[in-house]
């Protein structure tokens, strides 16, 4: 008789778990993008203030972080939300490693406010606007304010950087596209891909 129990709750259990499986990958969204990101950035040879203050645990501080070149020199330009800006010149190293900033060559690094001490690092174009194949391509850049929204210029979606980047205000879509990071720490090596 126990053997029976056993069995019967197992023919009702099994058929539940697995169609809970199947029900959440529905519309899941993967939390990291495949495409083609690629960054390593020593900051305790840099020394970059402006990068430090976004690798800073809890600080809810988001950098923007792009490339210039000036005189034949190539540099970093970092932009953070709180107004401040630096550049540093690539060094022989840096100009050995590969470099891919996102789709458009631009990403938003940084840690959110919350508790949880995540570091996000994000494409900084927005994902409903942006098209890689477009002729001609055209960019449209996310804006970081100083409590860590971001914003489409062109479509006007606002975008949680320190929950996750989903959309907060605006029509719906897709939430920024994400890339895997990690850091260790303020001037240590920060790694995207």
């Amino acid at each position: 008789m126990r053997r029976l129990k056993v069995y019967h709750w197992t023919i009702l259990i099994v058929p539940a778990i697995i169609m809970a499986g199947i029900l959440s990958c529905g519309d899941s969204e993967f939390e990291y993008d495949s495409s083609p990101c690629y960054l390593v950035f020593d900051n305790s040879v840099h020394q970059d203030p402006t990068l430090a203050s976004a690798l800073t645990l809890y600080s809810g501080t988001f950098v923007s972080i792009t490339t210039s070149q000036k005189s034949g020199a190539r540099y970093f330009v970092f932009e953070n939300n709180q107004g401040n800006r630096s550049e540093s010149i690539f060094n022989a190293v840096d100009e050995r490693r590969s470099l891919v900033l996102g789709k458009n060559g631009g990403l938003i690094v940084g840690y959110g406010n919350s508790v949880d001490a995540i570091l996000y690092a994000y494409d900084r174009e927005c994902p409903n606007c942006f098209s890689p194949n477009a002729l001609p391509l055209k960019s449209y850049p996310i804006s970081i304010n100083t409590v860590g929204v971001g914003t489409c210029g062109k479509c006007g979606r606002k975008y949680d950087l320190n929950g996750g980047g989903f959309i907060i205000e605006g029509d719906k879509g897709n939430k920024l596209t994400r890339y895997r990071c990690s850091t260790t720490g303020p001037y240590g090596i920060l790694n995207v891909n």
